[in-house]
């Protein structure tokens, strides 16, 4: 399975930008979704994730009220709509398909990740 996430870019604290990841196969429609993000020098950690029906969603509490994820599957798709962006949230997000019926925040509980897409906040 291939993602290609793409959307980031550079944006003024409290904008907006919409992340898409496309999925080469469309079987991943029975995965749940993640999106994670990496800063320079942290560790990569978990934004927010999609069950594969797109009725159950879960976000970090830094993203909770500002993002919203969704999914199309017809289209292989799920996208990470980020409002009031802040200098903080500048990182490189990866999207990620679940193990399973797994669509938690553990890394470990996705098993396909795409390359990234890099989002910088200034100030």
């Amino acid at each position: 399975v291939q993602l290609q996430a793409y959307g980031g870019g550079l944006v003024q604290a409290g904008g907006s930008l919409r992340l898409s990841c496309t999925t080469s196969k469309r079987t991943t429609s029975n995965n749940a979704m993640g999106w994670f993000r990496q800063a320079p020098g942290k560790e990569r950690e978990f934004v927010s994730s999609i069950s594969w029906r797109g009725d159950s969603t879960i976000y970090a509490d830094n993203a909770r009220g500002r993002f919203t994820i969704s999914r199309d599957n017809a289209k292989g798709t799920v996208y990470l709509q980020m409002n009031s962006l802040k200098p903080e949230d500048t990182a490189v997000y990866y999207c990620a398909v679940g193990r399973s019926s797994y669509s938690g925040r553990e890394k470990t509980g996705y098993q396909y990740w795409g390359q990234g897409t890099e989002v910088t906040v200034s100030s």
